[in-house]
């Protein structure tokens, strides 16, 4: 039995091919060819229903550029879609849509980067600002605009994000500075036990038992002669100072009481073998065990850590660099199998190919991120000496980061 847009043949319903589609079966008789036929137009009834349906959505809506993904599905949803009726002319009118909501995005776009762009120099013009609760208050205003302002084109978005984050730093990291300074001079007294504090935390952290136990007697005289201060303000302190002081002495009593220890020598010898066993792994390929062995070398690493000898400081930093090699590599491996779930079937050439990329974004944010911590150190420089301590820390943790990805970069365009 013969339709305008099918036929029937040995008992089954078929759809005639379209866009260049061949004929397809869309089902089987059932009660009578009459009524299958039926079955199948009101089918097509349906759907054309939903392109109308959604015609007026969009024509309804301000926001017509979220009916792009519907509209798309819709579409192709219809190459397939089990009906008699003609197909063509709801496809060419979806494509015709497609291009309308596709223009309308991109002026969207157009419009949010201006917009954007405005944001930014509004941003710029109040960095600079000393009146900080005024200005702060302007900036939350700023930041739900820019919040509500909608996307940009992808080859702008990141360089705008960074503008505008860049200019509203500028005003908080300077309205920190303001306020911690101010703290610091309307508050001088208290400033020698929170002097004393950090010294405790450094004996604290001092690998040496002994020397941290000495620093820490000096250090509980110095306290007993310091001056008064507001009880409420120095009650907070005196509690980290002696539990501080604490774990100093129990430690010492500890290590007193533990017997012989490994000289400076054995302590260098048995850090090069860890630190030589850990760049092995450094070497390998990425796999669970070699995960595995690199956190039982830690493990090893830890208590030699703690009594190292001076001049252990390069082996150390060796230690480290080789250590975060073995773990970036299980992160991108990691990274690799999330992002293609092929990607265990791909051969060696192609994971490669894929990690190298992977690889290459990660570098551009850690070294955007760099240039932004330096400019930063650079531009709002403290009087704090701590402040100099964390951000030469900081650059140099960001520093090792990119040398390791460029060693596993390096690594990976050899093969």
């Amino acid at each position: 039995m013969e339709h305008p847009y099918g036929y029937i043949k040995d008992n089954k319903v078929f759809l005639k091919g379209f866009l260049g589609q061949p004929d397809r079966v869309i089902g089987e008789v059932k009660e009578n060819e009459a009524s299958t036929l039926k079955y199948f137009e009101d089918r097509f009834a349906t759907v054309t229903e939903k392109v109308e349906n959604l015609k007026k959505d969009i024509e309804e809506n301000q926001n017509k550029g979220s009916f792009l993904m519907k509209l798309i599905h819709l579409r192709d949803s219809l190459m397939q879609y089990d009906a008699l009726g003609d197909f063509v002319p709801l496809i060419e009118e979806l494509n015709q849509l497609e291009a309308y909501l596709e223009d309308i995005i991109k002026k969207n776009r157009e419009r949010n980067l201006e917009i954007k762009r405005g944001l930014i120099l509004e941003a710029e013009a109040l960095k600079n600002n000393t009146d900080w609760k005024e200005t702060s208050e302007l900036f939350k205003e700023l930041k739900l605009r820019w919040i509500k302002t909608g996307p940009v084109e992808k080859e702008f978005e990141e360089e705008i994000e960074n503008d505008f984050n860049t200019a509203v730093d500028v005003f908080f990291d300077k309205r920190k500075i303001f306020f911690e300074e101010m703290a610091a001079q309307a508050e001088e007294n208290i400033k020698v036990y929170e002097d004393l504090v950090r010294q405790a935390q450094e004996a604290f952290n001092n690998p040496d038992a002994k020397k941290a136990f000495e620093v820490s007697k000096r250090i509980q005289k110095e306290w007993k002669a310091s001056g008064k201060v507001p009880a409420e303000k120095r009650q907070p302190l005196w509690d980290e100072f002696s539990k501080l002081n604490n774990r100093i002495f129990s430690r010492f009593r500890r290590e007193m009481q533990s017997g012989p220890r490994l000289n400076p020598r054995e302590v260098i010898a048995k850090m090069e073998s860890i630190t030589e066993d850990m760049k092995k792994l450094a070497y390998q390929e990425s796999t669970p065990m070699v995960t595995s062995q690199a956190k039982k070398l830690q493990a090893e690493w830890k208590p030699l850590s703690q009594t190292r000898p001076r001049d252990a400081n390069l082996i150390t930093r060796n230690f480290i660099f080789y250590s975060e090699i073995v773990f970036e590599k299980s992160f991108l491996n990691r990274l690799a199998i999330s992002k293609y779930d092929d990607f265990r079937d791909k051969s060696d050439e192609e994971q490669a190919k894929i990690k190298i990329a992977i690889l290459k974004d990660l570098l551009q944010r850690d070294e955007s991120e760099l240039r932004t911590v330096k400019e930063n150190s650079e531009n709002f420089r403290s009087q704090e000496p701590d402040f100099e301590i964390m951000m030469r820390r900081k650059i140099s943790a960001f520093r090792r980061k990119i040398d390791v990805k460029n060693f596993i970069l390096k690594e990976l365009s050899n093969k």
